[in-house]
């Protein structure tokens, strides 16, 4: 199959970057038959980074697979926030890790850090296995904090959470790779989107050492009551957000330096 074909029926299933995306699946397949069989995944409208087995992230391949939440390039701006003057030695938390992308990418950027992943869904806690044990990551299964070590409590530097935030009633309005894709309780964040955050906020200063930070993505239009529900967690907050990757975060911190 010549390479002006595949782009050719890319661009017209909607593809926007069908030169890359050929390019990608063209190197993806081991022969002429894969190669279609892959092509008519994407047409279907699969996400490519299920097809590939892979999703690119803070320029690390990140191995997915079906069922699992895709990283997203905005949270890369999550993952820079939470680097910002973390010391040698942190310990991290990455909750609803998905992937465990973000983790992952800590690792990869913070001196000796001391990383540990959770999710609830089992597809995810398997990708999240593959992407952060073999860098010295450790995965559990289970709901927010609940099966995190009791030892962590208090000792937690960075407590990461990119949980679900798109209110019930617009996740029809989301792109059909996520909502026909992607399991729903990686996206549905109750009515208003916030459900999981207030969780999280009102658990976070449990677990967070002294000067300790928690950092959730939201959207721009939430944040200020992300910002509310972290202060109800007696945490002080801020928003930033970047305008080249539309992402926004809310930092929240502890009480007293981290020691």
């Amino acid at each position: 199959m010549e390479s002006a074909d595949i782009v050719g029926r890319l661009r017209s299933a909607g593809c926007v970057y069908a030169e890359d995306e050929a390019r990608l699946l063209q190197d993806a397949a081991r022969d002429a038959t894969e190669l279609h069989t892959l092509l008519q995944r994407r047409i279907a409208g699969a996400p490519l980074e299920y097809i590939l087995g892979w999703a690119e992230f803070c320029g690390l391949r990140i191995e997915v697979e079906d069922g699992v939440f895709v990283p997203r390039r905005r949270t890369e701006y999550l993952v820079a926030q939470a680097a910002c003057d973390a010391r040698a030695g942190a310990v991290v938390v990455d909750l609803c890790c998905g992937s465990g992308a973000v983790g992952a990418a800590l690792l990869s950027m913070l001196d000796r850090a001391e990383v540990h992943a959770v999710d609830i869904e089992a597809v995810s806690v398997r990708c999240a296995v593959r992407n952060l044990v073999p860098r010295g990551g450790r995965v559990y299964q289970g709901d927010l904090f609940e099966p995190l070590p009791a030892a962590l409590r208090s000792r937690v530097d960075i407590l990461v959470a990119n949980v679900p935030y798109v209110p019930s009633d617009e996740i029809a309005m989301m792109p059909s790779e996520a909502r026909e894709y992607e399991p729903r309780v990686a996206l549905d964040g109750g009515a208003d989107g916030l459900d999981i955050q207030r969780r999280v906020a009102v658990g976070a200063s449990r677990w967070l050492a002294p000067g300790g930070r928690l950092l959730i993505e939201t959207s721009e239009r939430q944040a200020p009551q992300t910002v509310a529900a972290f202060e109800r967690g007696g945490l002080v907050a801020h928003i930033a957000h970047s305008q080249e990757l539309d992402a926004t975060v809310v930092i929240g911190a502890a009480a007293g330096p981290i020691e």
